[in-house]
C-alpha cells in the first residue's frame, strides 16, 4: 500500500527538485569563503595580497573558460547527473587543496578545479529542466536558485559565528566544509537519471513503446557485435548534434527580445563575477587590520538572505517585460554602477559593506528574471543552449577583462583602479540598455499611432 504513494511521489516534479535543492544547499555551505583572502594572506598560508589578486584568482577565470565548452557537451551526452557529481568532486578537491597546500602553484591548482566546479553549474541548472514540465519552469528556477542562496547564507553565518566566537580555526573550518561537501556528494547519487537529454539522447517518436524498446535493443546488440560500426554511428550522431546546435543557435538569437536579454546576461555576469572575486581584496584595502574581515561572513549572509527572499518572491509574480524590460535592466544596472562607485571610493567599511549588499541583491533578482524569462520562451533544448552560450560569452568578456586589468602579465592594476573599471563597466551597460529601451518605447508608440490612424481611415 505504501509503495504506490512513494512511487507516485518519485515521478512527481517535486521529487527531483527536492533532491537537487538538498544537494544545492549542502554544496554551497562554505564557511571559509567570506574569509578566504584573510586566510591566504594570514599566517596559515603567508601569501601576499598581490599574489592572491594578480596570480592566483585570475586562474579561476581562465579555467572556467577553458572547460566550459567540453563540460557543456559532456553535460548533455552524460545526461546531467554525472556532471552534478563531477561538480561536487571538483569542489572537494578545491577545498582540500586550499587546506593542505601552501604555495602559489598549489593555490592555482585549487582555482583550476574551482573553475571546473563553476562550469558544472550548467549541469545543476539544466538538470531540472529535463525533469519538469514547461509550466513549472518558473517555480523550479526560483526554488533551485533560492536554495543555493540560502546555502551561501547559512555558510556565511556559520563562518561568522565560528570565527567570531573562536570555535574553530580556519584550517578546521576547511575540514568541516569538506564534510558538508561529502554529504552533498552522497545526496547527488539519489538524483533520478533523466531518460533523455537535449541533443545526444533525444527521444524519437515511434509507432509504439514496444517498437522503441525493440529498436533500442537492436542498436545495443549492433554496438556490441561491431565496435567499428559503433564508433561510426557515434561520429555521425555528434555531427548531427553540432549541426542541430548551430541551427538552434541561429533561430534562438533571431529573436530580438531574447538577444537583448542575453546580451544583458553576458555583460552583467562578467561584471558581477569580477566584483565578487575581488571584493574581499577591496575590503582588506579599506580597513587593513586584523579585524577588517571580521564581518565579511555577516555581510555575505545578509546579502544572500535578502537575495534569497527576493528571488523566491519573483517566482510568484507574473510581470510582463516585453515593453519595459530593457528600461528596467538599464535602471537596475545603473543602481549597480552607483553601488560599485560608492564601495570603491568610500573609506568606511560599513558603507562598503552596505553597497555590496545592494549590488548583489539587484543582480540576483535581475538574473533570475532573465533566466526564467528566456526559459519560458524556449524549449528545454534551446534554453540549455542559450544558457551555455550566454555563460561562455560572459567568460570570454571576463577573460579579456582579467587579462588586461588584473593579470600580472597585463596592467596588474591595484584594487581601487580595478573597481573603478568595474563600476564604469556597469555604467556602460546602463547606457546601452537605456538607449535600447527608449528606442523600444518610441517604436511601440509609433506603431500604436499608425494602427489608430489606419482604424480611423477605415472608418
Amino acid at each position: 500500500m505504501s509503495k504506490v504513494p512513494v512511487r507516485t511521489w518519485r515521478k512527481n516534479w517535486k521529487y527531483p527538485t527536492s533532491i537537487l535543492c538538498i544537494y544545492g544547499f549542502f554544496s554551497t555551505i562554505k564557511p571559509m569563503e567570506p574569509f578566504l583572502v584573510p586566510y591566504l594572506t594570514g599566517p596559515d598560508k603567508n601569501l601576499t595580497a598581490q599574489q592572491v589578486n594578480n596570480e592566483i584568482f585570475p586562474v579561476w577565470t581562465y579555467s572556467f573558460l577553458a572547460v566550459q565548452v567540453p563540460v557543456f557537451l559532456l553535460t548533455d551526452w552524460l545526461r546531467y547527473k554525472p556532471i552534478v557529481i563531477l561538480q561536487c568532486m571538483a569542489l572537494f578537491i578545491t577545498m582540500a587543496t586550499i587546506r593542505w597546500v601552501t604555495n602559489v602553484p598549489g593555490m592555482q591548482v585549487s582555482q583550476f578545479f574551482f573553475g571546473v566546479a563553476t562550469a558544472s553549474d550548467l549541469g545543476y541548472y539544466s538538470y531540472i529542466y529535463s525533469m519538469v514540465d514547461l509550466n513549472k519552469y518558473r517555480k523550479a528556477t526560483s526554488y533551485i536558485r533560492s536554495v543555493q542562496l540560502l546555502g551561501y547564507s547559512v555558510g556565511s553565518v556559520l563562518g561568522q559565528l565560528l570565527f567570531s566566537l573562536e570555535l574553530l580555526s580556519y584550517n578546521d573550518a576547511l575540514v568541516f566544509t569538506l564534510i558538508l561537501i561529502a554529504i552533498a556528494l552522497l545526496v547527488s547519487f539519489f538524483l533520478p537519471m533523466p531518460q533523455r537529454s537535449m541533443f545526444f539522447h533525444r527521444k524519437r517518436k515511434l509507432t509504439g513503446d514496444f517498437q522503441g524498446e525493440e529498436r533500442s535493443e537492436e542498436s545495443e546488440e549492433a554496438g556490441v557485435k561491431t565496435e567499428d560500426h559503433q564508433e561510426l554511428a557515434e561520429a555521425q550522431t555528434c555531427g548531427k548534434v553540432l549541426l542541430q546546435m548551430i541551427r538552434d543557435f541561429r533561430e534562438c538569437f533571431a529573436s530580438k527580445q531574447l538577444l537583448y536579454w542575453s546580451l544583458w546576461w553576458v555583460m552583467a555576469s562578467c561584471g558581477f563575477n569580477q566584483t565578487v572575486n575581488f571584493i574581499q581584496v577591496l575590503w582588506e584595502h579599506v580597513q587593513p587590520s586584523q579585524n577588517s574581515s571580521i564581518y565579511n561572513g555577516g555581510v555575505e549572509a545578509v546579502s544572500s538572505i535578502l537575495s534569497t527572499a527576493s528571488v523566491y518572491g519573483i517566482g510568484y509574480r507574473e510581470e510582463r517585460w516585453e515593453q519595459w524590460g530593457e528600461l528596467a535592466l538599464a535602471g537596475f544596472s545603473g543602481l549597480c554602477s552607483v553601488a560599485l562607485f560608492v564601495m570603491t571610493f568610500s573609506s568606511n567599511i560599513w558603507i562598503s559593506y552596505a553597497s555590496y549588499i545592494v549590488f548583489k541583491c539587484l543582480y540576483m533578482v535581475l538574473m533570475t528574471i532573465a533566466m526564467f524569462h528566456i526559459a519560458t520562451e524556449l524549449t528545454m533544448e534551446r534554453y540549455a543552449l542559450v544558457f551555455g552560450a550566454n555563460t561562455f560569452g560572459a567568460l570570454v568578456l571576463q577573460t579579456i577583462l582579467t587579462s588586461i586589468v588584473v593579470d600580472s602579465g597585463g596592467l596588474a592594476l591595484g584594487i581601487i583602479p580595478q573597481f573603478i573599471v568595474y563600476a564604469s563597466y556597469f555604467s556602460l551597460i546602463t547606457a546601452v540598455f537605456l538607449l535600447r529601451g527608449l528606442y523600444t518605447i518610441r517604436r511601440e508608440k509609433k506603431n500604436r499611432l499608425m494602427m489608430c490612424s489606419c482604424v480611423t481611415t477605415n472608418v
